[in-house]
């Protein structure tokens, strides 16, 4: 992945989290302890099932979906997992709500699209 595109999926990783109310989830264990480079299976020590689990559909990989509960409401969360099934991303948002984010990502900077990447100036 190249620079820009690292750049913004932080960006969006980062403003998907302003719109959750995620201090009122950072003691839940999913968020607290769930590290990049984990496995699945340290993953789900800590977290448990997930609701879902689905195949990355931008970058090759596996997601899961959890639902974090505190206080009477409810929040999604994903742990999204490389093609070496290793932690690569956590965000307050469902694994087809990161998908599309990464989607919008990569047609931003492609080429092709007339996008940020490659136009040579």
């Amino acid at each position: 992945m190249n620079k820009p595109l690292c750049a913004l999926i932080a960006v969006l990783t980062a403003s998907g989290g302003c719109n959750t109310e995620s201090h009122v989830y950072r003691d839940q264990p999913l968020v607290a302890k769930v590290e990049t480079g984990m496995s699945k299976g340290q993953v789900q020590q800590i977290g448990g099932q997930p609701v879902s689990i689905t195949q990355r559909t931008v970058e090759p990989g596996t997601c899961f979906d959890y639902k974090l509960t505190q206080a009477g409401h409810q929040q999604p969360y994903n742990v999204s997992f490389d093609s070496q099934g290793k932690v690569d991303h956590k965000s307050f948002m469902t694994c087809a709500q990161w998908s599309r984010a990464q989607q919008k990502a990569r047609e931003y900077y492609s080429p092709s699209t007339g996008g940020m990447g490659g136009s040579g100036y």
